[in-house]
């Protein structure tokens, strides 16, 4: 009776130990979170590999919805608006899907965030947003899929999807101009301004130059060792014609920069100087 106790036992321990045994997913999972604007765009997915196989037969079947991705339904989470599509598109959490073709792909987000490998589940009239995508072919392949927030500008990106020798650019657009402009406003009229932030956004679209560089004076004055604000003056002033107090500034990042051990900035500042 004993030696059959032990015997269930052992079988206890070893089918216990069999049941802890972990291996990689064949599709890791994968979550990252892009500041985008004045917010930020989050997406959860996981990532199948080719592994020899064919992207629009054996993957992605060219004409069919795919949750764009694997096991799971692929997710994108929006904390501020942006527009897709033309199409402005408030924050909140979104299914990614797609159609995949080889002349256009369909890419929709919609209302849904639990569409995974069964179509049957999804519901066009959830759709927020669906545009056509010409996919580009690269040179390169991508063995595990992957999306990516590329070509990042304050105001602009891409979505890009890659697979195989497949890219799909997914045009990201966000209006912030006017909030920007109304903070800054607010900002002026309170008791400390932020005079850097505030010229440093004029200087790099557009504005009022003349603002700026009475807004980089202000903010040089209140931090006199601060070398990043010297050299955004002495770029303001050098886009303004006035090479003179520009090279002025610069030399005096550059020497900030030296007693603060930032090459970088001396770097800045030897090339900026050098077009003056």
């Amino acid at each position: 009776m004993k030696r059959i106790f032990l015997s269930f036992l052992l079988a206890g321990a070893l089918f216990s130990a069999q049941a802890q045994v972990k291996v990689p997913a064949a599709s890791p999972a994968q979550t990252i979170k892009q500041d985008f604007g004045l917010g930020s765009i989050e997406w959860s997915y996981s990532r199948p590999s080719l592994k020899g196989r064919q992207l629009y037969t054996d993957l992605a079947p060219a004409g069919k919805l795919w949750r764009t991705g694997a096991n799971g339904a692929t997710t994108l989470t929006i904390s501020d608006e942006v527009m897709i599509g033309g199409k402005t598109i408030p924050a909140g959490k979104y299914g990614l899907l797609t159609i995949p073709d080889r002349k256009s792909w369909t890419v929709i987000l919609t209302k849904q965030t639990d569409v995974t490998s069964d179509p049957t589940a999804y519901k066009a009239s959830d759709d927020v947003v669906r545009i056509a995508v010409v996919p580009v072919t690269t040179k390169s392949s991508t063995e595990t899929f992957t999306i990516q927030l590329a070509n990042i500008t304050p105001t602009t990106a891409e979505l890009q999807l890659s697979w195989g020798n497949v890219l799909v650019p997914v045009p990201v657009k966000t209006v912030i101009d006017a909030r920007i402009m109304a903070s800054i406003d607010a900002s002026m009229q309170s008791d400390k301004p932020a005079y850097f932030q505030a010229a440093t956004y004029y200087l790099e679209n557009n504005k009022d130059l003349n603002k700026a560089i009475e807004w980089f004076a202000k903010a040089a004055a209140a931090q006199p060792k601060a070398y990043w604000i010297q050299y955004q003056y002495a770029r303001a002033l050098a886009k303004a014609g006035r090479n003179k107090e520009a090279r002025a500034a610069a030399e005096t990042s550059m020497q900030l920069a030296k007693e603060n051990n930032n090459d970088d900035y001396v770097r800045n500042n030897q090339k900026l100087i050098a077009t003056l």
